[in-house]
């Protein structure tokens, strides 16, 4: 190996370090730090991120990147130049103050977001949030001062994907699920739900998210499950991926397929190639790709009537008098049934698109500078009317239900949508070869786990974006499958 490689190595493995520090000061306050403690962790997470900065945005660093460039032997080493070079370029373009001063925020606003969203208080977060946006806008602008900076971050979740191809995107899924809701509205058969909204007790919810865990494959000493205010994964390394979830007294579904969205990621992470460990190009590639294993397990896995059927068992053990009527078929209807209603982590596969159109057209007026932060409850609740029907009660269960843009992931939700398309048409693909049922129904998981391994979990970064969705789809990227998976579902489920 050549001298400059070991050296690149070496600086990568600083970075990680750097990275590791500041997903452990993250983890801590989103599950278990006190209220209080906002303050000091937000000067420590300023510190740390300007101590990256340096680290990576020096004469020293560009130097090596050139000549590891050239000295680059096999596909891992240029990969690992190409994703630092990346990264290199992007950050050097922000003033490291104010890439310090970034983190900072966002570790003041994500408590305050919390607070507001528990007391319903949309006044408490709004400051925070307009300093996000203007801080993404400045960002996007240096990044590229000539490109819309709604698309510079689109981008950045999602590598070559433009405003064009979202709004061609999402009108392709209009087309169907608009005429299919209003059919499901006129003529569905009804769907059985009365057993859905009652008290689940905590500690058999805690034993549903066991069984989950332990349904996917996931090690208790690798994987932790948590509890926060929105379920969220966060990995430290292949070795240390931790999982949150929220219990709700009343809905015990809610739970389940939170753990189940959120094992996807962890598998995602779990099983990237060793070799790439502590390198520029371990972790997910794209938020798409990484979104789309987390739909796949809670949805084309999860909501199958096979799994229903694997898991029924253990639902009627663990909660006896909750289902003492219900049959393994009325659970499978219930939990798909397509149901507008006013938060996105609980949407049903059909209207979730919806959701995330909101939110899209939404966070990029206020990145394009369209929508003022003070204007956006209401334009929230104009938005939930027009797309969904639903009247929004208050801003907690309206525009402050996600975490997302306290974090300050502008660009983020498109993903979600893209995922479930690329989830669709991975499974149709796997289902050509597999009898995927048949395993489900037996709480047989490993060989998806291993198909999904070889065509996209190994690869971590090593491979451009486009290739993978390639790989994970089994040709190119057609939505289609995703509107055809959909046709058929809701039309089998509502007997239409």
């Amino acid at each position: 190996m050549k001298e400059s490689i070991m050296r690149l190595r070496a600086l990568e493995k600083q970075l990680f370090a750097y990275r590791y520090a500041l997903n452990a000061i993250d983890f801590d306050a989103e599950t278990v730090a006190p209220e209080g403690s906002a303050e000091g962790r937000a000067e420590a997470c300023e510190v740390l991120s300007r101590a990256s900065f340096d680290l990576l945005v020096n004469d020293d660093t560009a130097a090596l990147l050139r000549q590891a460039a050239a000295d680059a032997e096999d596909e891992q080493q240029a990969a690992e130049v190409r994703e630092l070079q990346r990264e290199y370029d992007r950050t050097a373009k922000i003033p490291a103050a104010e890439y310090a001063a970034f983190t900072k925020l966002v570790q003041q606003s994500i408590p305050v977001w919390t607070k507001a969203k528990r007391t319903n208080d949309f006044s408490l977060f709004a400051p925070y949030l307009e300093k996000i946006v203007e801080a993404r806008r400045a960002q996007a602008r240096y990044f590229a001062p000539d490109r819309d900076p709604y698309e510079v971050w689109l981008d950045q979740y999602e590598r070559g994907l433009t405003i064009a191809q979202c709004d061609a995107f999402f009108a392709t899924l209009r087309q169907t699920i608009v005429p299919l809701l209003a059919a499901i509205r006129d003529h569905g058969a009804p769907i059985r739900t009365d057993f859905l909204d009652q008290e689940w007790p905590l500690d058999a919810q805690k034993q549903v998210s066991k069984k989950v865990m332990e349904l996917w494959g996931l090690e208790p000493e690798h994987c932790l499950l948590a509890e926060s205010e929105h379920p969220f994964t966060t990995e430290f390394w292949r070795g240390d991926v931790r999982i949150t979830t929220h219990y709700m007294p009343r809905d015990m579904f809610s739970n389940l397929y939170s753990v189940a969205h959120e094992g996807g990621h962890a598998l995602y992470e779990r099983h990237i190639a060793p070799e790439l460990d502590y390198t520029a190009i371990t972790g997910g590639a794209t938020m798409g790709l990484h979104e789309s294993q987390s739909r796949l397990f809670e949805n084309y896995v999860g909501r199958s009537r096979a799994f229903v059927h694997c898991l029924y068992p253990t639902l009627r053990e663990l909660f006896p008098t909750q289902l003492a009527d219900v049959t393994e078929e009325e659970i499978w209807r219930a939990v798909n049934r397509a149901e507008p209603g006013l938060i996105r982590t609980e949407a049903d596969e059909l209207t979730y698109a919806l959701h995330i159109m909101v939110r899209y057209e939404l966070e990029k007026a206020m990145i394009q500078g369209t929508l003022a932060v003070r204007d956006l409850p209401a334009a929230w609740n104009a938005k939930y009317k027009e797309y969904l029907g639903v009247d929004v009660p208050d801003d907690a269960h309206g525009c402050l239900q996600d975490i997302h843009w306290s974090m300050g992931d502008m660009g983020y939700f498109p993903s979600y949508a893209l995922g479930s398309a690329y989830g669709a048409q991975a499974i149709a693909d796997l289902r050509k070869t597999m009898d995927l049922d048949a395993q489900w129904e037996k709480g047989d998981l490993q060989p998806l786990k291993d198909a999904l391994c070889d065509r996209l979990w190994k690869y971590g970064n090593l491979k451009e974006p486009a290739w993978l969705v390639k790989s994970l789809c089994g040709g190119d990227f057609d939505p289609h499958y995703f509107t055809d998976y959909l046709k058929a579902k809701y039309t089998d489920l509502y007997r239409l």
